[in-house]
């Protein structure tokens, strides 16, 4: 009787053992999800209004009370901050689905169709790139800040406008990965035998060819999500981004310019909140890039 062989275990699987294998990504994992738990149940938890204004308490170092100290007006940091956090992990993650899809969907259509069409999108892609990225996100929030607000409110049409400028502006190279996927695997046999069967090009681009190259969109869409929370912090920290009253981490800083000598830990605690977030997603990116990469290359 003739023993079978187990059977080998899926890409994913494989895929999972190689990432947890990695010290760092897999810590950077843990990090993560404990920061975005934390931001999504500790308010549930700690009941401290965002919003309280206490004069008496201006400016006062981290106590039992206010385990991250108050701002200069008495807020206590760590309801802001836990605030904060699911405003910029908002962002963060909807300026990634943002430039993802609109990415991918230029770099598929490249990739596939070729010739003037591919010469056209990449030329396109081509002047995004050469864009100064930040004096152009500024230009368009002074632009069109006041008009969103007024139709979708202050809060709401300035999420809108910065999760479009961020995504919009960070598609790029996205696209030229998925192209580059394409390119090499749209003259393969699997896609050949896909043709001759008469497989119409939708079915061949969703069910054949990208699939292969979803692990590259992975990675993309990982450091994606730190670029835009980087992103946001920046236009926040130079008054550009959410009204004084909504505590992001970036106007966390914005607030806290004036009292880095007297009272650090007001601009300590939201920036170790920025550092950890993003270092721990370029961590778990870098896993997910020697995990799921090779495998999917080699599937093809």
């Amino acid at each position: 009787m003739i023993n079978s062989l187990p059977p080998a275990p899926s890409i994913w699987r494989q895929s999972w053992q190689k990432f947890a294998s990695d010290r760092m990504a897999f810590i950077g994992l843990i990090i993560l999800s404990l920061i975005i738990l934390t931001v999504i149940f500790g308010p549930i938890i700690y009941q401290t209004p965002a919003d309280k204004i206490d004069f008496a308490q201006a400016s006062s170092p981290p106590t039992w009370q206010h385990p991250c100290g108050t701002n200069d007006m008495g807020q206590d940091q760590l309801a802001r901050i836990l605030a904060g956090g699911r405003i910029s992990l908002s962002v963060g993650i909807t300026a990634m689905l943002v430039a993802i899809l609109w990415g991918t969907l230029v770099g598929a259509i490249a990739g596939f169709a070729g010739g003037w069409i591919d010469n056209l999108l990449m030329r396109f892609t081509d002047l995004f790139l050469a864009l100064p990225q930040l004096p152009l996100l500024l230009l368009v929030i002074y632009l069109f800040r006041n008009p969103l607000k007024a139709i979708a409110g202050p809060e709401t049409g300035i999420f809108v406008l910065i999760v479009l400028v961020i995504g919009g502006l960070n598609w790029m190279s996205v696209a030229r990965l998925v192209r580059a996927g394409f390119l090499s695997l749209r003259e393969r046999d699997f896609v050949t035998a896909a043709r001759a069967i008469g497989a119409s090009p939708q079915r061949i681009i969703f069910l054949h060819i990208l699939p292969n190259i979803m692990g590259s969109v992975i990675v993309a869409a990982t450091l994606s999500v730190g670029n835009a929370i980087i992103t946001e912090s920046t236009l926040s920290f130079l008054g550009l981004g959410f009204p004084p009253d909504v505590p992001t981490w970036g106007r966390m800083l914005h607030d806290a310019l004036n009292f880095l000598e007297t009272s650090p830990h007001i601009a300590i605690f939201p920036g170790l909140a920025i550092f950890l977030t993003v270092l721990s997603i370029n961590y778990i990116g870098d896993g997910l890039q020697s995990a799921i990469q090779p495998k999917f290359s080699r599937r093809s």
